[in-house]
């Protein structure tokens, strides 16, 4: 059952992807090379910690930190480690939720560390300006499969591919909600979207193949031609008068 937020719902889900946010505009300052994935976490769960809240994903389904560190070739699910050092040219794609008065945030980005390549760079803006072009799409009445499309639209357009394996999903008092919301998609398809419905949109995508393997940590996704993959996400409340971006 798909939940409608009243406007004092999402104000609680405002105040917890503002935390979200904040928190991966102060990673995204420390993200350089010599940096390990641990120590983002470890500056991640004090941070949200200390604005009265708690970072949604640790423990959750038995996952072990408070954020997703996702380099290079890792789709999502990254886990944080002192092994994993950023290096000069990589990408990380930083992943945060957290729960706050019993509502949740989440939203994710992917960061440079230091100078990237071109297709690199590239990478980022299509994944980036696909997440925008879903949102745009999103209104009262619109179907929620011209929202995935758009996005697919978008990054096969550009010569790169929409993970399928892993979507989208509703967020509210849970971290993950109906309805599932993919990145692909038949316009004009799909459950009609209204007013009150919030959303976590977030596209992944890679240079090459759109397949994935999970590492036997369980978690760990990555692409199964190891190349590069990027991640954006935010959470989204439907108004009437369109899409309100609850995790700038």
């Amino acid at each position: 059952m798909i939940t409608l937020r009243s406007p004092r719902e999402i104000e609680k889900l405002r105040a917890a992807n503002r935390i979200v946010a904040a928190v991966l505009r102060h990673l995204r300052g420390l993200v350089a090379p010599g940096v390990n994935t641990a120590e983002l976490d470890r500056e991640a769960e004090a941070m949200i910690r200390d604005q009265g809240a708690e970072p949604a994903f640790k423990g959750y389904a038995g996952f072990p930190a408070s954020i997703c560190a996702s380099v290079n070739e890792v789709i999502v699910h990254g886990i944080p480690s002192r092994r994993v050092v950023l290096r000069e040219g990589d990408i990380i794609s930083i992943d945060v939720g957290t729960r706050c008065d019993g509502y949740y945030g989440d939203a994710a980005i992917t960061v440079p560390v230091g100078d990237i390549s071109a297709e690199a760079e590239r990478l980022m803006t299509v994944t980036r300006d696909s997440l925008m072009a879903g949102i745009d799409a999103v209104s009262p009445g619109e179907h929620l499969f011209t929202v995935s499309h758009r996005i697919q639209e978008h990054v096969e357009r550009h010569g790169y591919s929409v993970v399928r394996d892993f979507v989208g999903h509703g967020i509210g008092t849970q971290l993950h909600e109906p309805p599932q919301v993919p990145n692909y998609g038949k316009p004009h398809t799909g459950m009609r979207l209204k007013a009150g419905m919030v959303i976590a949109i977030e596209p992944m995508v890679n240079i090459g193949t759109c397949e994935v393997d999970i590492l036997a940590d369980g978690w760990t996704a990555v692409t199964r031609d190891r190349k590069l993959s990027a991640h954006f996400e935010h959470t989204i409340a439907i108004t009437e008068q369109g899409p309100d971006i609850l995790s700038q």
